[in-house]
């Protein structure tokens, strides 16, 4: 319309908040990851392991109904900090498996079809488009790991007592903690995989392969020079030290939890950076 007729005006209604703004990609992507039957169903096998936990915790207030099992039953059903640790293991699986198909579907088809500059000339920022895609992981794996292991602690703290609680509080702490740890390093390895390479598949593969290699390639350096140290080169393994420490159990051989944790934040900074340095609206190409 031309300006001297005057018939533009300026929006009067009210103005979005920046959180607001920041939840609106992942509300979309929500709603297109749940469509994929393939993520639903990897979703619902990821909740099988704290049913089963759940029905672990019961058993052990109920040893009546074991006593055709002996005194054994009474050893064996213990909720302790190696029942959480366990339990953390299998479920820090299932959200690689999770992020692994959820997370290549993210950022690729953003950079495949030339979307960045439609989202930054937005009011969206590079540091917002990050957090508002990683929101969406967070959203997938909350679910099959802290959101799951902290009804399991309030379970067990209901069921034993206050005392009980009083006692090992630490166990939900390193729950929800240590679990958080675990989904940000996840949620940049998948984006900064679907950064770069810009096929799903491909991308869903390198997040499965980069956790084997990085396993494969520290064993490989321990049992060649003769050192230990190279273990904190494996993402999971240090992941999980620092998870014994954070439950108060007995260290695994090899370096400590603070080397493992020093290491896990050079890797994190490391994906920040991968991710900062492809996240660009404009690219020149020489």
């Amino acid at each position: 319309m031309a300006v001297y007729r005057r018939g533009y005006r300026r929006y009067q209604g009210r103005l979005t908040g920046e959180w607001e703004r920041l939840m609106v990609l992942p509300r979309f992507a929500w709603e297109g990851l749940l469509q994929q039957r393939l993520i639903a169903i990897l979703f619902v096998l990821a909740l099988f392991w704290p049913v089963g936990c759940a029905l672990f915790i019961y058993l052990s207030h109920h040893l009546d109904l074991l006593q055709g099992f002996g005194g054994a039953a009474g050893n064996f059903f213990q909720v302790n900090g190696e029942f959480f640790f366990v339990f953390m293991n299998v479920q820090s699986f299932a959200a690689i498996i999770l992020s692994a198909f959820a997370g290549p579907s993210l950022i690729a088809p953003d950079l495949a079809n030339g979307a960045l500059p439609l989202y930054f000339s937005r009011p969206l920022t590079r540091t917002t488009y990050v957090l508002s895609r990683m929101l969406v992981l967070v959203g997938v794996l909350s679910p099959v790991t802290w959101i799951p292991g902290l009804v399991l602690f309030a379970m067990q703290s209901g069921m034993a007592g206050w005392g009980w609680f009083a006692e090992n509080y630490r166990f939900g702490l390193a729950v929800v903690g240590g679990f958080f740890l675990w989904i940000l390093l996840v949620s940049l390895l998948a984006m900064a995989c679907s950064a770069y390479v810009r096929w799903r598949v491909v991308a869903g593969a390198l997040v499965l392969g980069l956790f084997f290699i990085l396993g494969g390639a520290a064993e490989l350096a321990n049992a060649v020079l003769r050192v230990d140290w190279a273990s904190a080169l494996n993402p999971a393994r240090s992941m999980e030290q620092v998870w014994r420490a954070m439950l108060g159990l007995r260290p695994l051989p090899g370096p400590d939890a603070w080397q493992c944790a020093v290491c896990l934040g050079v890797m994190v900074a490391v994906l920040a950076v991968v991710l900062s340095r492809k996240l660009r609206p404009v690219e020149v190409v020489s």
